[in-house]
């Protein structure tokens, strides 16, 4: 049998519980909408979260690597420039030393080898500049995805690359050309170094990128919220929202209606 009671009014208490639970449903999938996000605090998915945190910071530190190894590429293409040049130096030591090894050339080898030494003091400054002077430069990139990137490039001044003497007499630039051969073969190592170092760090920027690519994809499956599921979640609690107002308003109606007894 029913009770009808105006000290306590069980309709509208039970309308209110069920008012807040729709409000507060309606609350989170007005959140996640406006947010973007399945989880906005830890309450949300506490071990979704703390997956997706680690994926996050797995990201940073990746695109740091990505960042040294763009840096890395910067300083090695320094490196390159200056033994292209050095290279173009060779060349023209090479044909000053042939020139003046002919037994036939009538002109001024000493004229020919101030050329030469300008020149091999200038290899010297651009081996310098290129951090090869004095002793093989080694290098080393933390690019965040697999082992550090490491390598040396050899010794690119004259003395590295075997390069002396003179050409102020035909057997002189005969011995400087052999020397020039020579060093245009060492130049060669050091220049593959280089190259290997680039691509090996364009492959590493590769994959890095395409890692980011993946655990973004697996974060944003863990913290993004699905859109067209909270639309209707929006949808369904704000109907249960209005739904419950109107039944509060009844259950309190009830109850007032009882006092028509006592008149």
């Amino acid at each position: 049998m029913a009770s009808f009671s105006v000290v306590n009014n069980i309709s509208s208490m039970t309308a209110q519980a069920n008012l807040q639970v729709s409000n507060l449903g309606l609350q989170k999938a007005l959140t996640r909408l406006s947010s973007g996000l399945r989880i906005n605090q830890s309450g949300d998915d506490a071990a979704g979260l703390a997956v997706a945190n680690g994926y996050r910071a797995d990201v940073a530190s990746i695109t740091q690597g990505v960042r040294n190894a763009n840096d890395g590429l910067s300083s090695l293409q320094i490196v390159d420039g200056a033994l292209n040049n050095i290279s173009t130096l060779l060349d023209r030591m090479a044909s000053l030393a042939s020139q003046a090894a002919n037994t036939n050339f009538s002109g001024s080898r000493t004229v020919l080898d101030n050329e030469f030494q300008d020149l091999l003091t200038e290899i010297d400054e651009e081996a310098s500049v290129a951090g090869l002077g004095g002793a093989e430069l080694t290098f080393t990139v933390f690019v965040g995805s697999g082992a550090d990137i490491t390598g040396t490039i050899d010794q690119a001044d004259a003395t590295g690359l075997g390069l002396s003497g003179d050409i102020t007499s035909a057997a002189n630039a005969a011995t400087a050309l052999t020397a020039v051969k020579t060093a245009v073969t060492n130049l060669g190592v050091a220049q593959g170094a280089v190259g290997t170092l680039q691509n090996t760090l364009q492959y590493r920027i590769s994959l890095a990128q395409t890692q980011i690519v993946n655990i973004k994809a697996a974060e944003s499956r863990i913290r993004d919220a699905n859109i067209a599921e909270e639309s209707a979640n929006m949808t369904r609690f704000n109907i249960l929202n209005q739904s419950g107002v109107a039944a509060l308003a009844q259950a309190n109606q009830s109850s007032a209606s009882l006092l028509s007894l006592l008149r």
